[in-house]
Formats: structure tokens, C-alpha cells, sequence
């Protein structure tokens, strides 16, 4: 499998939120003029995705997932460092995100569980936050090294 991580093109919507309803995510809020980025993980078609909502020097990472046939190689921890170097780079100084499933994939990757009432503001307001996930959820974050 020859994966090819890249930034989402407004196509890729309707697949990326297939990818999401088949895993259980919710995607309810995504739309063509959402307010995140994404990158999506290719071969044949599309693997895996992950999105990045943005709030000045806070990101809200969202919507990491792959294609069951994908799991396993690696793919997701690509995504992953793959948003990770963009939002640095966009000036992004820290991320959050809330899980039911993957706190030991994030916790690996240098995610810190923090209360949700801790999360910055702006990411509060999110329909992520709000609505969408559950407050069983798990909130995690970590700081960015940002690239000049």
C-alpha cells in the first residue's frame, strides 16, 4: 500500500464524511463551508482523514479516522503529524481534542486528558464541544512547538 498524505480538496467532503459515518464519528456540523481543514491519507482511493478547526493560537483536532482496511500501518499516526507540522506552522500553539475511543493513541503521542472545562474558550463554543460529542468524552491536549 503506497499512502499519500495531502490536504483535503473541497471533493474529498463527501468521502471524508462517508469515512466518518462508517466509524461512528460525527460529522453532522461539516459542510462545504466548514470551518475545517482537512488532510486525507490516499492510495487506490481514500484511507483516513483528520481536520483541524482553528481559534488563533488554539486548534481543535477533529475527525481523525481511517478506513478500517487501513488500520494498523501506521496511517493514523501519519495524519496525525501531518496536522500537527501544519498547524505549528499556521502558529498554533495548542491542541485539543475530545475522544471516546482513542485516548491511548493520543496519550502515545504526547496528548496530556485534561478537564473540559479547561479547554480554551473559543474551542468551548465548538458544536464539537457543545453538542456533538458526549460529556463522557475524554478532552486531551498538548503544546506545539511553533515553526517560524
Amino acid at each position: 500500500m503506497t499512502m499519500h498524505v495531502t490536504a483535503a480538496s473541497p471533493g474529498d467532503l463527501p468521502s471524508i464524511r462517508a469515512l466518518l459515518d462508517e466509524a461512528g464519528l460525527p460529522h453532522s456540523d461539516l459542510s462545504d463551508g466548514t470551518p475545517v481543514r482537512f488532510w486525507v491519507a490516499r492510495d487506490a482511493g481514500l484511507l483516513g482523514a483528520v481536520g483541524l478547526e482553528s481559534f488563533d493560537d488554539t486548534g481543535l483536532l477533529r475527525s481523525l479516522v481511517v478506513s478500517p482496511d487501513a488500520r494498523g500501518a501506521g496511517l493514523g499516526t501519519r495524519l496525525v503529524e501531518t496536522l500537527e507540522i501544519a498547524a505549528a506552522a499556521a502558529g498554533i500553539q495548542e491542541l485539543v481534542l475530545l475522544t471516546q475511543t482513542a485516548e491511548r493513541f493520543f496519550s502515545q503521542r504526547g496528548y496530556n486528558r485534561i478537564d473540559r472545562a479547561q479547554a480554551p474558550a473559543a474551542v468551548r463554543t465548538t458544536s464539537e464541544f457543545k453538542s456533538l460529542c458526549p460529556a463522557s468524552a475524554t478532552c486531551m491536549s498538548k503544546t506545539l512547538s511553533v515553526t517560524p
